[in-house]
């Protein structure tokens, strides 16, 4: 599942620098998570770092793009093939 940012959003930009994916951009009134790239942080964090961070708790899963952790592992690996993602990665699916 991809996460969206509602229009609760503050703009703090609390939430750009944590996204390993570099998935998060400003729009006109609230930033805006590409579902291409967010990966739900799996293979990188535990958890979600948007949802992590935001302080007026914005950054939520959306509910029209339900991804399993396969899917969001290859997305993770696709958008970085320099790096390595061990077996044994980060994700909240296992928590």
């Amino acid at each position: 599942m991809a996460y969206i940012i509602t229009d609760e959003c503050n703009l703090c930009d609390k939430c750009v620098d944590p996204c390993p994916n570099e998935a998060i951009t400003e729009g006109d009134d609230i930033y805006i998570i590409d579902p291409d790239k967010c990966t739900e942080c799996v293979g990188f964090f535990d958890t979600p770092q948007c949802a992590d961070v935001c302080p007026v708790d914005s950054c939520v899963t959306d509910p029209d793009r339900v991804e399993a952790e396969p899917i969001l592992l290859a997305r993770a690996r696709q958008i970085h093939p320099d790096k390595e993602i061990p077996t044994e990665y980060p994700s909240h699916f296992r928590n």
